[in-house]
């Protein structure tokens, strides 16, 4: 049976079956609230250990999906590309009232105006942002931020959770540190030579954090919630994953305009691949993944497991 809650009953769907929309559906089913799973395929292994209901979608088939909105009043999204600008307009003809796109990684504020890793992103932003200003019927939304998952330092990276499936590197030792081969490649500061800091989060925690907001009230939720368990240097990073491996690492700290200028090489010579990998060193230091100001921290009963311990507990000695 479900946690009571202050806050009146309502229906959650899920977009996604994959392993972030697992741990929504695992911390979602405690509470009151019913849950439904909107998956391409089913899911028994869903439905055997947890409290929620799957319907098999073709997020294609519009009327189909704005049918299984029906009564729906919050849609968590864990999809992107078309699949999701076709949830938010089925959402909205079905009048639900909150959606939350998936946009969990890096704050709002912090993204280039040409993101090279938009992936729809801002297609689904602009298209939230418009049903929310009209004036027949608005749907509301709100994006959860958790700056970066700590699971893209675990071993296998984002992958190996069965997350990160629509993103450009979602495996191990694709974001600044392999941790089992003990390399990193970091930026040693920003454009203006200051420190830089990366706010992150467990996935399970995120779902945490979601859960309780919850049960705040969705009227009470603003634009954007941010939450991290926590902020970090990319030194500091280094040295706790030295600590757990008790291994030395090769590190390659690169100066905010060597950065710039091999990005300037990679795309003159057509590197595709390495541009993009350089991408996420700049935006690094550009701050992308970096916040001052957890709102959603301050808000909720959430103690979100710390980096170092999450870390011993992925890639430390068997206890």
């Amino acid at each position: 049976m479900g946690k009571k809650s202050d806050v009146a009953m309502m229906r959650i769907a899920i977009a996604g079956a994959g392993g972030f929309a697992s741990l929504l559906v695992q911390v979602l089913s405690e509470t009151a609230h019913p849950i439904l799973v909107l998956s391409t395929r089913t899911h028994p292994e869903l439905e055997a250990n947890y409290d929620c209901q799957i319907a098999v979608v073709d997020y294609h088939d519009l009327e189909t999906l704005q049918f299984t909105l029906q009564g729906v009043d919050l849609v968590i999204s864990t999809i992107a590309g078309p699949e999701q600008l076709n949830l938010i307009d089925a959402a909205r003809k079905a009048r639900v009232h909150t959606f939350v796109p998936s946009e969990f990684e890096g704050s709002l504020g912090h993204r280039p105006a040409s993101d090279p890793f938009d992936n729809g992103s801002s297609t689904a932003l602009g298209q939230l942002r418009h049903w929310f200003s009209s004036r027949h019927y608005q749907m509301n939304y709100t994006v959860f931020s958790c700056g970066i998952f700590y699971e893209r330092f675990a071993p296998g990276g984002l992958r190996a959770y069965n997350m990160g499936g629509a993103l450009r590197f979602p495996n191990q030792g694709d974001y600044l540190v392999d941790v089992e081969y003990g390399t990193a490649e970091i930026p040693a500061a920003d454009a203006q030579g200051r420190q830089i800091k990366i706010s992150m989060t467990a996935a399970y925690d995120v779902a945490r954090f979601v859960a309780e907001a919850v049960d705040l009230g969705l009227d009470r939720w603003p634009r954007e919630f941010k939450m991290r368990g926590a902020r970090l240097t990319p030194q500091k990073i280094i040295e706790y994953c030295t600590e757990v491996r008790q291994i030395q690492f090769s590190v390659v700290s690169r100066p905010y305009s060597e950065i710039v200028a091999w990005l300037d090489h990679f795309y003159q010579n057509n590197e595709n691949d390495k541009w993009y990998a350089m991408q996420q060193v700049l935006q690094t230091a550009d701050g992308r993944y970096s916040f001052g100001d957890p709102n959603l921290n301050d808000l909720v009963n959430v103690e979100p497991t710390g980096f170092r311990q999450w870390l011993y507990s992925v890639w430390g000695p068997a206890q």
